[in-house]
């Protein structure tokens, strides 16, 4: 194998001239385009990054409202059941009062009937005692046995002494 330095040279002019070429044509709109593209994709990276963040931020904020849905709902329901125990113990109260309420008029029409009954007992014992004494007068008894024997008979017959 033999070395032909002819062809060494001009392969390394051949590749010196289209280096030079290259450079001055080729290169400078490759490289700018290159660093476009390296711009771009940085661009992309950083939105992608901005927008990562914001959705982060965002998920973070729908949690916090969640969570402060969640609080306000189990207040809500604490409340209802407050309010419900208060209308329970209100209902509870106004039942008992009103049961008082009866319960007072049933003493009061008990009273009243029962001060009707002794009124109208009296007078009957009024009338009884008129009678007892017209047949005490219409009998003319002497013994005083005989008399107690007349008013005990006859308050058996009302329903007086047994």
């Amino acid at each position: 194998m033999t070395i032909v330095w002819e062809t060494i040279v001009i392969s390394i002019l051949a590749f010196g001239v289209l280096y030079v070429l290259l450079h001055k044509f080729a290169f400078s709109k490759l490289f700018a385009i290159m660093e476009q593209r390296r711009e771009l994709v940085m661009n992309q990276m950083n939105e992608a990054a901005q927008t990562r963040e914001q959705a982060i931020t965002y998920v973070e904020q729908q949690k916090q409202a969640l969570e402060q849905a969640r609080q306000e709902a189990h207040e809500i329901i604490e409340r209802s059941k407050q309010t419900s125990n208060k209308q329970a113990e209100q209902i509870l109260e106004l039942a008992s009062e009103e049961a008082s309420r009866i319960k007072s008029e049933a003493v009061r029409d008990i009273e009243s009937e029962k001060n009707k009954a002794v009124a109208e007992l009296r007078s009957e014992l009024g009338s009884v005692s008129v009678k007892i004494a017209s047949k005490l007068l219409e009998r003319e008894v002497k013994n005083d046995n005989v008399q107690e024997e007349l008013v005990d008979q006859y308050l058996k017959e009302v329903g007086g002494r047994p």
